[in-house]
């Protein structure tokens, strides 16, 4: 009877001690992620531009389908995340990029007639809080063969949302191959009626879009990241409303004024006359960014801080 007793509790201790050890290593791996919660991001990739100018051979429509890749330009990003948790984490990040549009990329009658181009630096500072559908694992410390875990580098995906600021101002090239900074001029007769005030350099975006991360080792990891940006602004391009009396801003402002207002030929020039479509009000510009980035790791210490 004590024989079978004895071995009834060897078998429970055995189950109890199983069950301690796989918590404790569940734990221990659960916790990993908060030894380097903290990261360091280094990016460049690309811009585009989805307003007035240019765009696809038809009538302005909006965002990709309007998407002109020849007027793609390069950008440049440096930022920092923050994992609240294994799956969810904040990214701050500074960007700096150029966007381009230009009328003489479609073969759309009237925009081809309209004949604006402008390009603009963009300066955004934005968060983010971004969600790990698959989340990240971090394997051993070096790629060794045949251990188990270096297989553990599986892409992180996650989708995000943010919010962010920004800066731009769109110039345009002048005969004399000069490029002038257009919102002064008040090309759509801003300033010279009481109901069009030129309008602010600064404005904000909502950012959302996609991401994946590829980790190399336990510090660092490539990854691409693609976001579409919906502004509260439609004057990235100096384009939005109608055409105003292109004598009077020749008048008021000059020559160079004039030109950009309506660098039209000569030819359907009933299409730009004063009070003519020249923009659309209701459809916000919006800019894209493709980051190619390169992030490593911060050790965190007992203060929760992160180590540089």
């Amino acid at each position: 009877m004590l024989y079978f007793y004895i071995i009834k509790m060897k078998k429970i201790f055995l189950t109890i001690l199983s069950l301690i050890i796989v918590i404790s290593a569940f734990s221990q791996r659960s916790a990993r992620w908060k030894r380097m919660r903290y990261e360091v991001i280094y990016g460049v990739g690309a811009t585009n531009f989805l307003g007035e100018l240019g765009g696809a051979d038809r009538t302005g429509t909006n965002f990709v389908r309007d998407f002109e890749y020849t007027m793609t330009r390069p950008m440049a990003q440096i930022g920092f995340r923050y994992k609240i948790q294994e799956k969810i984490a904040t990214k701050f990040a500074l960007s700096y990029g150029i966007l381009r549009g230009d009328d003489a990329t479609t073969s759309e009658i009237y925009r081809n007639n309209r004949n604006i181009s402008f390009k603009s630096p963009i300066v955004e500072f934005g968060g983010q809080l971004e969600y790990s559908v698959i989340k990240e694992r971090i394997g051993h410390r070096y790629n060794l063969r045949r251990v188990r875990g270096v297989k553990g580098f599986k892409i992180n995906t996650y989708f995000f949302v943010g919010l962010a600021g920004f800066w731009f101002n769109p110039k345009g090239r002048y005969i004399d191959g000069n490029w002038y900074a257009l919102q002064p001029l008040g090309t759509e007769g801003q300033g010279l009626i009481p109901s069009r005030k030129k309008y602010s350099r600064v404005s904000l975006s909502i950012p959302y879009g996609v991401g994946f991360k590829y980790g190399l080792n336990r510090k660092w990891s490539i990854g691409l990241e693609f976001g579409a940006r919906k502004t509260f602004t439609d004057y990235i391009d100096d384009v939005s409303t109608t055409y105003y009396i292109n004598s009077r801003i020749k008048d008021e402002r000059g020559e160079v004024a004039a030109y950009f207002a309506d660098p039209s030929g000569p030819e359907n020039k009933n299409w730009t006359t004063s009070n003519q479509q020249r923009g659309d009000p209701k459809d916000k510009d919006s800019y894209m960014f493709m980051v190619l980035n390169l992030t490593y790791k911060l050790r965190t210490t007992r203060r929760g801080l992160p180590k540089f």
